[in-house]
């Protein structure tokens, strides 16, 4: 048990009388609070981390045109309540164009499927997925497929914009 003895002011025993007892302070409880808020605190800092999105922005002054494999790449088209996913380019697909509701199990198995897929093509290099939202795409549909392609563990992909052809493409569908 922690106690405060405080003898400094305790008086010298005179003949005859009693000396004053020092004041005993039980400082159990006090102790006991403080690691209970000290443990409060820390565990709510540990919890309350920020939950942003990780997005990686390039240059804007770079005007370059990167080239990739096509047969690497997925055009995942978002939209207001569907998704549209297209392997290779708009032009010339490799695999038919694939349209499905906005469900977070389908789009996640149909992108493990094109995952599979386009690993048995290229020799097991990995999939890229080009994220481009539509003018009447909500934010949730976006966010909801940046989560769907983190849980298929595809590695690389990226927001971009829609090209008049798929805006076509988009328009003609509906």
């Amino acid at each position: 048990m922690a106690e405060l003895n405080n003898k400094d002011n305790a008086t010298p025993a005179k003949k005859g009388r009693t000396r004053k007892a020092a004041p005993k302070v039980d400082l159990t409880a006090m102790v006991d609070l403080a690691f209970l808020l000290i443990t409060f605190f820390m565990l709510t800092t540990s919890l309350n981390k920020p939950n942003a999105l990780d997005v990686a922005v390039p240059d804007k002054n770079i005007d370059e045109a990167v080239d990739m494999d096509e047969r690497r790449i997925v055009n995942l088209i978002v939209r207001e309540d569907s998704y549209t996913l297209i392997h290779g380019d708009i032009s010339k697909p490799i695999r038919t164009v694939q349209h499905i509701t906005a469900t977070n199990q389908s789009l996640k198995d149909n992108l493990d499927e094109f995952s599979q897929y386009i690993s048995n093509l290229t020799s097991g290099k990995k999939t890229i997925v080009l994220i481009k939202p539509t003018a009447e795409a909500n934010t949730k549909g976006i966010i909801d497929s940046f989560d769907e392609i983190r849980s298929s563990d595809i590695k690389q992909y990226m927001l971009s914009k829609l090209s008049k052809e798929e805006e076509h493409l988009v328009n003609k569908v509906k």
